[in-house]
């Protein structure tokens, strides 16, 4: 059974990872959508843009239909539509010519992993910027001009997230929690929001002591708008909580303990590496 379950997450983990998702925009939102069409009870909530939460703001709703760098040539250089990493996250729109040196101020790259495109956001401060390889920018023309393109919106709309509840016959329940803010990487972030899907639907599927919570969120802010939104509940009702990220790879399973290593949480996790032959490497 676990196998047919791990070619669909598969092959949606291939459907997902084109989506230009970021904290808010219609890929996000779309995204969402996907993931409800495999567990129908996955609920789509929507906050405004500007909503405080705690001291937090709910940032603007950012769109992208196109984005490039071109040489004098007329050759693209970067091109979003080939790669969405290419461009940074929050990009404002422009459409200018730019010399080599001003252009390479808003240039990210990494040169240690010379053919990695690397992922930057600029969530809460307007800005633009592209993102290439190290081997991509030695090849760029110092004496060239280049002329730069971002078709982008940043306005007042919505910040999406999904929540799925699973009832158990008490009311005490263990919350799953992932990601689905981050475009396209496989590991970060779409394994943990495609396990979880499928989770939920396995979770279902069995008469349960404990409720079950799962919820699809972005980053930071959507964990408190989540908190916000929950409190009382999760204050009265959470006993475990889980939070699933980077659980595509081969390599050993990574556990964080709470840091008090006493809770309900912790005794699953203990229980888990003492009674099973899999391997874990434990972060403080």
């Amino acid at each position: 059974m676990f196998k047919k379950i791990e070619k669909k997450i598969i092959k949606l983990i291939i459907k997902l990872f084109p989506l230009c998702r970021s904290l808010t925009g219609n890929d996000t939102l779309k995204t969402l959508k996907i993931l409800k069409n495999i567990n129908k009870k996955l609920i789509i909530k929507k906050v405004k843009s500007g909503k405080k939460i705690f001291d937090w703001t709910v940032p603007l709703e950012w769109n992208v239909k196109n984005a490039w760098i071109k040489d004098e040539n007329n050759r693209k250089i970067v091109d979003f539509k080939k790669n969405n990493l290419h461009l940074m996250g929050y990009s404002t729109p422009i459409y200018k010519k730019i010399s080599f040196l001003n252009l390479k101020k808003n240039i990210y790259s990494f040169q240690k992993r010379k053919n990695a495109i690397p992922y930057v956001t600029s969530y809460y401060k307007k800005n633009w910027g592209f993102c290439m390889s190290y081997n991509q920018l030695k090849k760029m023309n110092p004496k060239y001009k280049y002329t730069v393109f971002i078709d982008s919106s940043l306005k007042k709309g919505y910040l999406n997230y999904g929540e799925i509840f699973v009832k158990g016959s008490t009311k005490k329940e263990i919350l799953f929690s992932t990601y689905i803010c981050h475009p396209s990487m496989a590991n970060n972030e779409l394994s943990g929001p495609s396990l979880l899907i499928y989770l939920s639907k396995w979770v279902a599927s069995k008469k349960r002591k404990y409720s079950y919570r799962f919820i699809f969120i972005p980053e930071t802010i959507g964990s408190l708008i989540y908190i916000k939104n929950n409190f009382k509940n999760l204050k009265k009702n959470t006993c475990a909580a889980f939070n699933v990220t980077c659980v595509g790879d081969n390599r050993n399973y990574s556990l964080l303990f709470s840091r008090l290593k006493n809770s309900f949480s912790d005794s699953i996790l203990k229980n888990l590496i003492y009674s099973t032959n899999i391997k874990f490497k434990i972060y403080n």
